[in-house]
């Protein structure tokens, strides 16, 4: 049983949201029987040392932390160029110059030893992946660790693969879920499978645990997936108002007012699909969907200088990514959160 491989109390996960989620956040929901969990694909090995160590002191119960297995960007001078070029009026518009060129900001999972070596270091109770998975020989290095290994999946050709690399679970996140979209081949058809329709597909074709993600933001949507066969529900938009979650002042607004009932899947913030709170870049990069953004990470860098030149306290070009439940979040604190998802869930 999943819980008791997890060894915590109830089926509740908190989905592990790079740049908001936080030891404190991650602490708290372990503290109150779910699993918390660290986003350290946007980290370098030092900051993600720093984040388990820091979350260790604050927990004794177990906790996670997820990886970003993306192929590394490609560079693509023209394609750059054309992506900076059509942002051009959007620099302009905060008064500031458009960069000259955008980096690579992120180091994938799959081209960083580093990572791996800390991690079986350190031995983390849980290790996820997101945007695919790691060779055979890392996921087995872990195993040897004694770390319980989690993989994302948005289709059942996805699922089965993670199900063939002996990965131990699959967390089943449906076209409803915020944040940064889990595909393994962004450029692929995406069938956009809704939560529910994925996790009964991947319940009938494969025979391990189904972690129900998309859309869930209070104990009744949950108790449904585990009625509908999920061993656990992962949330993360509801976790965002939780005081303990990295999000500004200006991400807990706009999730605190009208704007957050609005949420789409776009590529133009980062170079992959993500579902974020519609504001100007996205309405912007919608009216030119045939032009292609640069390569993941890269076209982040391009989003976060965009937002960075903005006036304090402006955030029309910030990526707040919310899922399509978001109007539902509620502002209290994560181990209360914890325990109330719980009890909607009848637990």
């Amino acid at each position: 049983m999943l819980l008791n491989k997890l060894m915590v109390k109830f089926p509740i996960i908190q989905a592990p949201m790079a740049g908001v989620s936080t030891p404190q956040l991650a602490a708290a929901v372990s503290n109150a029987g779910g699993l918390g969990m660290l986003g350290l694909g946007a980290s370098n090995v030092e900051k993600a040392l720093k984040m388990i160590e820091k979350t260790r002191s604050l927990t004794k119960k177990p906790f996670g932390v997820n990886l970003f297995c993306h192929k590394p960007a490609v560079r693509n001078k023209a394609c750059e160029e054309r992506w900076l070029n059509h942002l051009k009026p959007l620099f302009e518009a905060v008064g500031a110059k458009t960069p000259s060129e955008i980096k690579e900001i992120y180091r994938s999972f799959l081209k960083n030893p580093e990572m791996l070596e800390m991690l079986l270091k350190v031995r983390p109770a849980v290790v996820s992946f997101h945007f695919g998975i790691p060779p055979p020989e890392t996921v087995k290095q872990l195993h040897d660790a004694g770390i319980y290994t989690m993989a994302t999946a948005t289709n059942l050709t996805e699922a089965l693969e993670i199900e063939k690399s002996d990965i131990d679970a699959i967390v089943a996140q449906g076209f409803e879920a915020g944040g940064h979209r889990g595909v393994f081949d962004p450029d692929g058809l995406d069938e956009q499978l809704s939560t529910m329709v994925l996790l009964r597909l991947l319940l009938n074709a494969t025979k391990l645990p189904i972690i129900a993600a998309g859309g869930i933001m209070d104990g009744y949507t949950a108790r449904g997936m585990l009625d509908a066969g999920a061993s656990a529900a992962q949330l993360g938009t509801a976790y965002i108002l939780c005081h303990e979650s990295a999000a500004d002042d200006g991400y807990r607004d706009d999730l605190k007012s009208p704007r957050c009932r609005s949420t789409r899947m776009t590529a133009a913030l980062s170079g992959r699909p993500a579902r974020g709170i519609t504001n100007r870049l996205i309405t912007y990069t919608s009216k030119s969907q045939s032009l292609r953004p640069a390569d993941y990470p890269i076209a982040y860098d391009a989003e976060k200088q965009l937002h960075a030149a903005e006036k304090p306290g402006k955030y029309e070009y910030a990526a707040h990514w919310a899922g399509q439940g978001a109007p539902l979040a509620r502002e209290i604190p994560a181990s209360e959160l914890t325990v109330l998802i719980a009890k909607e869930m009848g637990m």
